[in-house]
């Protein structure tokens, strides 16, 4: 049965990978040329040893395994998006306010008011309390850079908590004056949730902000009743009953978008502070793991740009440290060796520059330029894949604008769903071929073929850049998860990959399958040997 076949738009990016790609993508494989291969040691010699620079790499990421020495437990995208089910609508609803510090001219942030109260001392209580005492750092992280004022337009930002655990936390915050008169200090109003849905929780907080101009009493009653209503499912809404002093009863219906791969994400704001070149080359040092730090003045600004970039690594999920807004008081933490993505504000900059801050990219998103680099940005991808993503990025606009007058798929027609499936399709011409990869044996375990599947790759260039990714543990998390995977719905990623596959010319897949039913057999023969 065919795959129904792909939207126009992504049709026609295709067009340009394929234009920029050249014809052959997988080898026609025999089994005397790669059984041995896929069977032997990965660590042996291999066809780019020659290049020093690929190797060292490959061995800076070995080495961040070694010193994370964690249990093979990654975060996948998959096993997310299955959780909802188990979940409230939100954890806690917390009011964080700027109190003087006796003696000095300068101001803490601390809680004011918090919804549930916690009275209960079990253990999940106190990391609960543990957690709660971070917050306020991350409502203010500056802090220290505050006077009253008397006007002040409101702003709305977020941040992420991880716990021991890897557990992830998202804080949705709403920053603005309180009514009253003369200057005044800002308040934020967070909302603390374990899923990432950005725009169901603009809308919360727009209620909250409603009420709190009335009287602080009514936001008690909203947020009760919204704790007590389930968690929508992927395109469904739930309807939350509330009662206004002067509008009476009121229903308000929060809607989850279909696809959360593009919640909590606006690529507008990549493209308005980044050129497409400056954007790829902080792309490739994501996928690599390096350190990469953004600097702006705003923190919706920071907030907004570094959801985004993490968006682009779809279907892989960073699996380091993530800070869209560091803390002032939190930055020692780039000195830390192992990866991170995380956001400091411009006035951060100079005790930045004082750290002895080890190899790291650090992005100023307010001018476009790098502060820091390795200088070897542009060379971390497969040169003409990175020349096709470049060129669909450059002619975005042309591209969704050919497409408005069709009816093709609305979803795709906007800017994120195009720079979306420019990104996939990057993934898709470089893993879009691990599936047949992953050989099953008798007990239904299915098991990947790491050097077969690299080797099956026609380009050397793409050989050679996965020789690195596949060491990352992005890729490994990846991996897991499809071994696992028992019968899961199919994400957008699965699909474009289906039709891939359907692309490939008759001569390479069936090369391709007839490899692959020679190793399955010979992986039996091991089996039952052992």
């Amino acid at each position: 049965m065919r795959t129904a076949s792909a939207p126009q738009l992504v049709q026609r990016i295709n067009s340009i990978y394929n234009a920029k790609r050249g014809k052959k993508r997988l080898k026609k494989l025999s089994m005397s040329s790669l059984e041995t291969a896929s069977l032997r040691d990965e660590n042996s010699e291999s066809e780019s040893d020659s290049d020093d620079r690929f190797k060292a790499h490959t061995q800076r990421l070995v080495h961040i395994q070694s010193m994370l020495k964690r249990a093979p437990s990654y975060r996948t995208l998959e096993l997310e998006l299955l959780e909802w089910q188990e979940r409230e609508l939100f954890e806690y609803f917390v009011v964080v306010s700027l109190k003087k510090k006796p003696s000095r001219n300068t101001y803490l942030p601390e809680v004011s008011y918090q919804f549930p109260k916690l009275d209960r001392p079990t253990k999940q209580m106190r990391e609960a309390e543990e957690r709660l005492k971070a917050i306020p750092q991350f409502c203010f992280p500056d802090a220290k850079d505050w006077l009253p004022v008397s006007e002040y337009s409101s702003e709305t930002f977020s941040f992420m908590l991880t716990g021991e655990d890897g557990s992830r936390r998202f804080g949705y915050c709403r920053r603005l004056l309180p009514s009253g008169k003369g200057p005044r200090l800002p308040e934020v109003y967070c909302v603390i949730s374990r899923l990432g849905c950005f725009g169901l929780f603009s809308k919360v907080l727009d209620e909250v902000e409603r009420r709190r101009g009335i009287s602080a009493a009514l936001v008690y009653p909203f947020m009760r009743s919204l704790m007590e209503s389930p968690f929508p499912a992927p395109g469904k809404t739930i309807k939350v009953k509330t009662f206004l002093p002067g509008a009476g009863n009121e229903v308000l219906e929060l809607r989850r978008p279909m696809d959360s791969r593009l919640e909590h994400v606006d690529f507008e704001c990549l493209f308005t502070c980044l050129s497409v070149r400056q954007l790829i080359r902080i792309f490739a040092s994501l996928l690599l793991e390096r350190r990469v730090i953004f600097i702006a003045d705003k923190l919706s600004t920071l907030s907004s740009c570094s959801h985004a970039v993490v968006a682009l690594l779809y279907p892989f999920s960073w699996q380091h440290t993530f800070i869209p807004v560091l803390p002032a008081s939190m930055i020692d933490i780039v000195c830390c060796p192992t990866p991170f993505l995380v956001g400091l504000l411009s006035s951060s900059l100079p005790k930045l520059k004082e750290l002895p801050v080890e190899e790291a990219l650090m992005v100023n998103l307010g001018s476009d330029r790098f502060i820091r680099q390795m200088d070897d940005e542009d060379t971390l991808l497969p040169r003409k894949l990175q020349a096709a993503l470049e060129q669909a990025l450059e002619r975005k606009n042309e591209l969704i604008s050919q497409d408005s007058d069709s009816d093709s798929d609305d979803e795709c027609n906007t800017l994120n769903g195009l720079v979306s499936e420019v990104f996939i399709r990057f993934f898709v011409e470089t893993v879009g071929h691990y599936s047949l990869f992953l050989t099953q044996s008798e007990k239904g375990e299915r098991a990947f073929q790491r050097e077969a599947f690299r080797k099956s790759v026609a380009s050397k260039s793409i050989r050679r850049f996965l020789e690195v990714f596949m060491e990352s543990q992005m890729f490994a998390g990846f991996i897991q998860d499809r071994e696992l995977r028992k019968c899961r719905a199919k994400g957008l990623f699965e699909q474009r990959v289906e039709q891939y596959l359907e692309e490939l010319p008759d001569t390479e897949q069936s090369g391709m399958n007839k490899f692959l039913r020679g190793l399955g057999n010979k992986m039996k023969f091991l089996h039952k040997k052992n």
